[in-house]
């Protein structure tokens, strides 16, 4: 499921290296068409986590993004539930400043379905 929103970059946190094979990079978006501000976290995995690099606190932009739901079971037996919002695309609004990291169409495949392929 596919979602986007504008808003005003608040928060660029720095790539995170969580296991050898995965990386994060979380970021959070201002969003002032209420009532109240609302400050929403986003994140970004894998090569993805590059999309951000050149962009600033303040900047406005547009985020493509995809909502995720998960269940968890701790050994005790609870249950519990998370979301993401897991963001494939990132374009500066306002000035016509260049992008300077790569701009998906779609959603890019999770990396678990990614082949090997060198082309």
């Amino acid at each position: 499921m596919s979602f986007s929103i504008s808003g005003k970059l608040k928060v660029v946190n720095e790539t995170q290296q969580i296991k050898d094979t995965f990386r994060k990079r979380e970021f959070v978006l201002t969003d002032e068409s209420g009532n109240y501000p609302q400050f929403i976290q986003f994140q970004l995995i894998q090569d993805n986590c590059d999309l951000l690099n050149g962009f600033q606190p303040g900047d406005e932009v547009k985020v493509l993004f995809n909502l995720k739901g998960r269940e968890w079971a701790s050994p005790s037996g609870e249950v519990k539930y998370f979301n993401s919002l897991d963001a494939w695309r990132v374009e500066k609004l306002g000035a016509a400043a260049p992008q300077s990291a790569p701009q998906y169409s779609e959603a890019p495949p999770l990396p678990q379905e990614e082949d090997d392929l060198p082309f």
